[in-house]
């Protein structure tokens, strides 16, 4: 299916709220996002892509845990071959959007919401199990309440999710029932405690791994253009046909790569 451009702008009469966008949003995707400027990520766009027009958005390959500007270009090229897959003719300002600005990330988003309704067609679909329970890791979390959304309309009078339902574990209602019956004992509220504890200091280290592999994949980015440079100067330096003033400038550039602190 091929995807039915439009055309919008900042001045448009009928634009939503950010409000009206936020709801929209945590409402359709069943997220959490309190502000416009999450959208930095890039991953809610490529949901509501899926959405839209299902196998030409590779969900899986969305990072919704993503923290650093190199992870949200990542979800960003996936939007823009998704907008290639089926025809839509926008070019996402992808350097401004990943900085995180109010304002950038509200007039995509205002356009993005006019594109949405214009290829909507309806039908069933969840979310959650469409991205395996991931959760938008710069809102700090999944949702803290448990939620249902059913056949509604997206703020605005936009386009209709149905049938989406979030999943709450069967295991809850079993954890409340055990948490009264321990009330009695007097170890109960430390041991609570420790164990709540124990789940934050698990998810902060969730949490630095994840910022530690993305830092090494971000050095090692960096590091294989460095080596790209370090042989093209190289070559340089050993080609014959090369004049001597382009020897010279490899041969300075080649010393500050191999130049050490002391």
């Amino acid at each position: 299916m091929s995807a039915v451009n439009v055309f919008s702008t900042s001045v448009s009469s009928n634009n939503l709220s950010r409000q009206d966008l936020v709801q929209w949003i945590n409402d359709s995707l069943c997220l959490n996002i309190s502000k416009i400027e999450h959208l930095c990520t890039g991953a809610v766009y490529c949901q509501f892509m899926h959405m839209l027009f299902g196998h030409k958005m590779p969900i899986k390959r969305v990072k919704w845990k993503s923290k650093l500007e190199h992870e949200y270009i990542q979800n960003f090229k996936l939007l823009q071959e998704s907008f290639k897959k089926t025809g839509c003719d926008k070019t996402i300002p992808v350097e401004r959007l990943v900085k995180g600005k109010f304002q950038d990330n509200f007039e995509f988003i205002q356009w993005f919401k006019k594109f949405f309704d214009a290829n909507y067609q309806g039908g069933e679909y969840d979310p959650l199990t469409s991205r395996e329970g991931a959760y938008l890791a710069v809102c700090g979390g999944p949702p803290a309440h448990d939620s249902s959304v059913g056949s509604k309309h997206a703020g605005g009078g936009g386009a209709r999710v149905t049938n989406v339902k979030a999943r709450v574990p069967a295991a809850s209602k079993t954890a409340r029932s055990a948490h009264g019956a321990n009330n009695t004992n007097d170890s109960a509220p430390e041991m609570l405690h420790l164990k709540s504890k124990m789940e934050e200091l698990q998810f902060q280290e969730k949490e630095l791994n994840s910022t530690i592999e993305a830092l090494e994949k971000e050095r090692d980015f960096y590091f294989g253009k460095l080596r790209e440079v370090e042989v093209i100067c190289q070559e340089v330096e050993t080609n014959e046909a090369a004049d001597d003033y382009a020897k010279e400038t490899c041969g300075r550039i080649t010393e500050i790569l191999y130049a050490t602190e002391e």
